[in-house]
This record gives structure tokens, sequence and C-alpha cells, in this order.
């Protein structure tokens, strides 16, 4: 058993799921994601590549947070924006994990709009960016801090920003080998693709949390898959996200930063 925090489990977490033996970009967007990318980099998955978050690859995965200009890993390769795409992104070589705003069973996401219609929307977020592009070219993985039905909606997405495996928009004879949707991790649970149709399944339960907990918490009637307890962060992982994370941005991500083990009633 180690002492760790809900945010460094997820990290934990988050790591598997880039686990790949094969040499691809990984992209995390955001603190948990990038953390998680990095770890699976420096453990289990030395092949992955990474960027700087600027125009090179990195062999060393960047820290969090504020720096001295000069406190810089050294390159290990040139990937300017303009040959992202042309290297990494059209050619399956990326797997990323994002923070959508709402996703649905199926796994389409929403990065867009809240409410309204497109036109007049109650709510207007990012619109979609590069989410269409990115679901259907290469892997996709998700991570969601407080998981909700607000998240996790019924029916679907108000604005489907990027694609899933929705049967009902499949049409015949399209092409869809692209869409190779992979891992949620969330507070309380991980999840995968592999119910009926692809639909979302819950695989592991972060300690403390019960499925009726996370189905509560979700607005479509989830899937099991065969339960197992989300491993705890080891002492070496931890130490890894220390370094990789000097400012504890980590401990921003999930409200109150609570332990990793949650506590349960008497």
């Amino acid at each position: 058993m180690t002492s760790a925090t809900l945010a460094e489990l997820c990290i934990f977490a988050a790591s598997e799921a880039f686990r790949d033996t094969r040499e691809i970009v990984a992209t995390g967007v955001g603190p948990v994601p990038r953390l998680g990318a990095s770890l699976a980099k420096l453990t289990h998955s030395p092949g992955l590549m990474m960027s700087d978050g600027e125009a090179f690859l990195v062999e060393e995965p960047v820290p969090i947070g504020p720096r001295a200009y000069d406190d810089r890993p050294k390159a290990a390769g040139y990937l300017p924006f303009s040959r992202f795409f042309d290297a990494a992104v059209w050619t399956g070589r990326r797997h990323a994990m994002v923070t959508p705003t709402q996703i649905d069973r199926f796994g389409q996401t929403n990065l867009s709009y809240l409410g309204g219609t497109y036109h007049k929307p109650k709510t207007q977020m990012l619109g979609v960016r590069g989410f269409p592009g990115n679901s259907v070219y290469h892997p996709n993985s998700m991570f969601i801090p407080a998981h909700s039905p607000r998240v996790f909606v019924p029916g679907e997405v108000d604005m489907v920003s990027s694609a899933g495996y929705n049967p009902a928009k499949r049409v015949a004879g399209g092409n869809y080998a692209g869409i190779e949707l992979r891992r949620i991790v969330t507070n309380l649970c991980v999840m995968d693709f592999g119910g009926a149709d692809h639909a979302i399944r819950v695989v592991s339960l972060h300690p403390g949390v019960t499925f009726e907990e996370v189905q509560a918490a979700t607005g479509f009637p989830l899937e099991a898959g065969p339960l197992t307890e989300t491993a705890l962060p080891d002492v070496e992982a931890l130490a890894i996200i220390a370094r990789l994370d000097p400012h504890n941005i980590r401990a921003t991500v999930i409200a109150g930063n609570p332990a990793a083990v949650k506590e349960t009633a008497a």
C-alpha cells in the first residue's frame, strides 16, 4: 500500500492507457493526461515519442508548470506544428488523451456548445477544434476529473465534436477503421469501449468506489466488464510523478485533492 492522492492514482491509470510497444507520439492534454503519458514513457513504454509542447520531440519528458528559460530538455527531433499532421496525426502514429465537456454512451464527445442550437447556443465553448480529424485518424483516450451525468450524458451529446461508435451514425459502405477509442479515466473508475456495439463499460473501480456509485453518476446504462480494483501507484511511480510535477499542479485537478482510497462509512 502506498500513500497516494486520487489525482496520482488517475495519473497512474492514465499511464496504462498509453502502454504501447510502437513508436508513436503520446499527447496528454492537461496535467493528468500529460503526466500519465510522461510516466508511461519513463517506465513501461520507452518507445513513446513526446513533444516539448512547442516544436521539438524529446526523449526526456518536460516537467509541467513554470520553469527557467534554459531549463529545457535536449531536443531529439524537430516536429513543428506544420509537420505534426503528416508525421503523426494523419498516419495514425499518435495517441491523444483529452478532456471533453460531454461524452455519450458510444464515445461521441462535445467540446463546442451546450444547449440551444448551433446558431444560438445557450453556452458557447471552444468549438470542435481538432477533434473531428483526431477522432478518425488515430487512437484517443479521455480523462474526466468530475464524473457526473452532466459529462456522461443521456442520449447524444449536444454537438458531436468527435466521432464515436454510435451505430445510428454509421452509413452503409463507410470506412470507420480509423476510429479507435481506448480508455476513459475518471475520478471514480476506468472504462473502455468493450460493451455491446462498442458501448462504454466499466473495467476497474477506484478503491472504495462501487459500481452503483458510478452508475448513479452516469446518464446512460453502463455495462460492467470483469471488474477489478484500479491499481495504486507504487513508490517508483510516485517519485517520477513528483519529479515531473515539481509545483504539485496535480493537487488542483480534482476538487479537494482527496486520497486515492475513498473512505467508506462505518
